[in-house]
């Protein structure tokens, strides 16, 4: 039997666990997976023991878990429990890019709970305070795991803590630089970046990830009573346009004209998206001409005040007085309003 081929296992995963999968729920032998494979058998060996031994994980062992109990199924689709996926190969890369995006934020770690479906992406702000910034689903985070972009050095604790490992942040700039080669009008192509203009954008994802946010950046301002320019609330409220803006996977002229980059395509989009869109779509109209600038640059697109002050025509240092005007105008728009169960 041929796991690639097979079902139950979703393409995404490392080989490695497939062959783990053949061996302690099919039965396979070791070298009949080193015949398969090419390779020799201790070289299986190591990799069961080592799959064996990852199970400490509390998410690598419930996504084993269930990839086994579908496994042993067969083909009676009744019997065949939920695998770790999600409903198609883009949804689950523009969540895996949000989630990675959060974990290389300074300070950022993931949070999971025994028992819980879903985890969540915090990090300390300026006050010392926790903030959340992410929602994670549980089947998400365990194809995060599984495929080594997020690691955990204690799992046996209670809630167990995960931060993103050098290969996440590899994944992270292919996403992002794939994210803007479509902007740039590029299709996507196999086998990797092969034009200057895709070296050019996996280079510009590299540093985009380094840096911090306008808005991280300015909620560690004070002014002379050394009050924060930025409260926590509006951070949060910031950051939560932001989740919805990424999750909307708007057009590549959004800088432009926010609404025809968001238009609403029913018919190719998945419910996620729409619903995003649609809460991204009130935000602005709630803001207003001239608001919705400001934290559409500043918030979405992650441009500096100086940038958005030349591009708007404002006057020099405007732009921060018009960027907290906007930011309580969106708090209160949020204000009494729960939290969407987001992904990423």
């Amino acid at each position: 039997m041929d796991l690639k081929t097979n079902e139950t296992i979703p393409a995404w995963l490392p080989e490695p666990m497939q062959d783990y999968l053949a061996h302690t729920v099919d039965g396979r032998s070791i070298r009949a997976l080193a015949r398969e494979r090419r390779v020799h058998p201790s070289t299986i060996l190591r990799q069961v023991r080592s799959c064996e031994a990852r199970r400490e994980d509390p998410l690598i062992d419930a996504a084993l878990k269930s990839l086994s109990e579908a496994e042993a199924g067969g083909d009676c689709a009744e019997s065949r429990p939920a695998r770790p996926s999600v409903a198609d190969a883009t949804d689950l890369d523009t969540q895996t890019e949000n989630v990675l995006r959060r974990l290389c934020e300074p300070g950022a770690v993931m949070a999971v709970a025994r028992a819980m479906d879903s985890a969540v992406v915090v990090r300390e702000d300026a006050s010392g305070e926790t903030v959340r910034t992410a929602v994670v689903d549980g089947k998400v985070a365990q194809v995060l795991a599984l495929r080594n972009w997020i690691h955990c050095p204690e799992p046996a604790t209670r809630i167990a803590r995960y931060f993103i490992t050098p290969g996440g942040r590899t994944e992270m700039r292919r996403l992002m630089a794939r994210s803007e080669n479509r902007a740039q009008g590029f299709s996507d192509r196999q086998g990797g970046w092969t034009t200057r203009d895709e070296a050019d954008a996996l280079r510009a994802a590299s540093r985009v990830i380094a840096v911090e946010t306008p808005l991280m950046s300015l909620a560690r301002r004070r002014d002379k009573t050394g009050k924060p320019f930025l409260g926590r609330e509006h951070v949060r409220a910031g950051e939560r346009l932001r989740e919805d803006f990424v999750l909307a996977d708007p057009g590549p002229q959004v800088a432009e004209d926010w609404r025809a980059a968001l238009a609403v395509d029913e018919g190719t989009q998945p419910p996620a998206v729409l619903a995003a869109r649609a809460r991204v779509i009130a935000a602005m109209k709630d803001l207003g001409p001239g608001l919705e600038d400001a934290v559409l640059r500043c918030c979405c697109l992650l441009e500096g005040l100086e940038v958005t002050e030349a591009a708007m025509g404002w006057s020099a240092r405007s732009g921060k007085v018009v960027l907290g005007i906007a930011l309580e105008r969106l708090r209160r728009h949020y204000a009494g309003q729960a939290q969407p169960a987001m992904i990423g």
